[in-house]
């Protein structure tokens, strides 16, 4: 008899955290952070700050419920401080409406992301404060914008105004770590992009590594994680996606960068 369901979707989301954990640490030796007591001996410590990032949009009742209890599970067992809605409604996304309304524990910012089809609002930052002095960036993207203005006129429009504060908000960003999210993946798939859409991800890669991004979530994507130089573009899957679970518990150290 096979494993039950959760069981499978807790080991994939276990898998995921360590697929971030390790994403913060490329380039580098990983290692688990440590508390130092006063005796000056080191033991390993869990992480300073937890978050779930999910993938909204319409689905059944009964599924929605089902997922919104999980994540319920894990907010209150990690004591997640905020949710990551990836979508392509933002603020209008049932998951989100529903999730603040329905369960307590849900109760804490929830930050989604929007497709605007060409008019460019969807954008937006969230400083989080994490312990020890550091500070996240969370950098939500319109990727509907982009794709838009690259098909029509990439010298001008939505698309170009977010190029513009997207490279400006990661210039003058001193926090530690930056997740940037949107709903379109940014990894290029072998034959399946226009050769315009490779052009646009290439340059937006560059200001990624330019500015020191650590993660980029997607709800679209090839596979569930990629690397690229000191990047990791990392998919959180959709309801079509059967066999993977469609939230994840995710980490910071405030301690070990």
């Amino acid at each position: 008899m096979g494993k039950p369901s959760w069981v499978r979707s807790v080991i994939t989301q276990l898998s995921l955290c360590l697929a971030v954990l390790l994403a913060f640490n490329l380039g580098r030796p990983w290692e688990k952070p440590m508390s130092h007591s006063s005796s000056g001996s080191s033991s390993s410590r869990p992480l300073d700050l937890y978050f779930i990032s999910v993938r909204g949009g319409f689905r059944p009742l009964n599924q929605q419920n089902h997922l919104l209890k999980q994540m319920a599970k894990a907010a209150k067992t990690y004591k997640a401080r905020f949710v990551i809605n990836i979508s392509e409604l933002g603020e209008d996304d049932p998951l989100t409406q529903n999730g603040t309304w329905r369960f307590s524990s849900l109760k804490v910012p929830w930050y989604s992301t929007r497709v605007s089809r060409g008019r460019g609002t969807g954008y937006f930052l969230k400083q989080i404060k994490i312990p020890f002095g550091k500070n996240l960036d969370i950098i939500g993207l319109d990727t509907g914008a982009f794709k838009d203005f690259m098909l029509m006129n990439p010298l001008n429009g939505a698309g170009n105004d977010q190029l513009h504060w997207l490279t400006k908000t990661l210039e003058t960003s001193d926090s530690d770590w930056r997740i940037v999210v949107g709903f379109c993946s940014l990894a290029v798939c072998e034959g399946n992009r226009e050769r315009i859409e490779i052009q646009l991800y290439e340059h937006l890669h560059h200001i990624f590594y330019k500015f020191g991004v650590d993660v980029y979530l997607s709800g679209e994507g090839c596979s569930d994680y990629a690397c690229k130089g000191s990047i990791a573009y990392i998919r959180n899957p959709g309801s079509k996606d059967e066999k993977l679970p469609l939230a994840s518990v995710n980490g910071v150290s405030g301690f070990s960068k």
